[in-house]
């Protein structure tokens, strides 16, 4: 192995380290720029944009890792969840399986990225993940409610979902906006790779 191709090497995994961080920050960040708004037991949030956009620039690997190592991040008391929660508390939480969702959303995104790589495929893949984002989470509120919380009064499976009929819109939207801008960032990444 010569000394250039160890440089490349070392560089490579340099950068993919610097991503995951940068991933799991922006999540943090996401977790919590408009958190105070509860929409029944739901923070708005931006996470599933980032969870898209981590598939999307960073594959499907690199990008569930990063998602991982948020979870793990919060789930060792670092306040990065929604509403500046975090701790071991949180896998009991009813909103546990969306941050649960996030590795599943970024690694799919990714996948169906890395096999459709076309303007279409990069949008189809945001809503993708975004369908599993709300499939995962909500299933999980729901049983979380139902199993192991105390569930509001006259909570219904359909109550569940009409609480996630509110950020819909919004995380549609974002997942459009991820689908194109990371159309046009993914090769400048992809080139330093």
């Amino acid at each position: 192995m010569t000394t250039t191709t160890v440089r490349s090497a070392n560089h490579s995994r340099t950068l993919q380290l610097v991503h995951i961080a940068m991933f799991a920050a922006l999540m943090a960040i996401g977790a919590n720029i408009a958190s105070f708004l509860v929409i029944g037991g739901v923070p708005i949030t931006l996470q599933t944009f980032f969870a898209i956009l981590a598939g999307i620039l960073l594959g499907s690997r690199i990008g569930a890792i990063s998602m991982i190592v948020y979870a793990f991040i919060g789930l060792a008391g670092v306040p990065v969840f929604a509403k500046f929660s975090g701790g071991m508390d949180t896998l009991i939480s009813p909103t546990f399986g969306f941050i649960l969702s996030y590795i599943f959303t970024a690694f799919v995104v990714g996948l169906i990225v890395e096999k459709w790589p076309s303007k279409k495929g990069f949008i189809l893949a945001a809503l993708a993940g975004t369908a599993l984002n709300y499939l995962f989470g909500t299933n999980w509120m729901y049983a979380a409610y139902k199993l192991w919380f105390a569930a509001p009064e006259g909570f219904t499976y359909q109550l569940a979902w009409a609480w996630m009929a509110v950020p819909l819109p919004k995380d549609l939207i974002l997942a459009v906006l991820a689908g194109l801008f990371g159309y046009r960032l993914r090769p400048i990444i992809q080139k330093y790779r």
